[in-house]
């Protein structure tokens, strides 16, 4: 089972996790991402590409699910204008074993970060500015070519 969701709405982890542990498997790995206040952030905005963004994420879920022998995969995130402390993304893999399951739940994170096409506007203040992509994110994402 693949569930993607792109929402404006709060992510609510607890459904989510309840939804992946359904699928009967052995383990479930979940990552959830919050919004960091480094630096004075006071808003953080996503914006994405609709029918893009999901087709991405669709397809990284599909490449764990060949990779990894997986009961589940989760990935919703949210988009428009979040606080410090919001959910922005909630990624879980469910698999026989917690290996299996630990390694998808990272490979999703780290290509995502990558592969899925959001765009993010920090604001601090009266100051608004667009998150460049970080060299980090790019290594980590590439340990698993």
């Amino acid at each position: 089972m693949i569930r993607i969701l792109v929402d404006l709405a709060p992510i609510d982890a607890g459904a989510e996790l309840v939804r992946a542990e359904a699928a009967g498997a052995g383990a479930v790995a979940t990552f959830t991402g919050l919004v960091r206040s480094d630096d004075g952030v006071e808003q953080l905005e996503l914006e994405h590409y609709p029918g893009a963004t999901e087709a991405a994420l669709a397809a990284l879920a599909e490449a764990a699910t060949a990779r990894w022998t997986l009961g589940a995969v989760t990935i919703v995130h949210r988009v428009g204008p979040m606080r410090p402390g919001d959910r922005i993304v909630f990624v879980a893999a469910a698999a026989p074993h917690r290996a299996a399951a630990l390694e998808a739940c990272a490979y999703l994170i780290d290509r995502l970060k990558t592969d899925a096409p959001f765009w993010k506007k920090e604001t601090r203040g009266a100051q608004a500015r667009w998150v460049e992509a970080r060299t980090t994110d790019d290594a980590a994402a590439a340990r698993w070519d």
